[in-house]
């Protein structure tokens, strides 16, 4: 089991930065590949990006490219999303989530554990 903890969730404005981490625990966790998504209001759940578990791997989303980073630290086991340039359609709950292979990682149902999420509000 892996269990996966978002914070730093808030209410921003247009062009902020925010950094979201995610705390992971759990067996062999270090050996697993983490990704973050985030889920609008009322739309369906989108792929921001994927590191693997040595973090010498990652994949963006086209929403994430140019404005979004992802990175981890596997000693203090946290992982992290660094956002800037922010725009009200990034809004959102944004979840943490943890798979065993690099392969269909844009795929939300491939992931095997999520955590509870964390708002993240840009106001205009």
């Amino acid at each position: 089991q892996v269990q996966l903890v978002e914070s730093g969730g808030g209410l921003v404005q247009t062009g902020d930065s925010l950094t979201l981490s995610c705390a992971f625990s759990g067996r062999a966790v270090s050996s697993y590949v983490l990704g973050w998504f985030r889920q609008p209001p009322g739309m369906e759940r989108e792929f921001l990006a994927t590191v693997s578990y040595h973090g010498g791997s990652v994949v963006y989303g086209d929403s994430a490219k140019g404005r979004f980073v992802i990175s981890r630290d596997n000693v203090n086991k946290i992982v992290y999303l660094q956002m800037t340039g922010l725009k009200p359609e990034d809004t959102g709950v944004y979840y943490c989530a943890a798979k065993i292979t690099m392969q269909n990682v844009g795929v939300s149902s491939k992931y095997d554990f999520w955590g509870p999420g964390t708002q993240v509000t840009v106001s205009s």
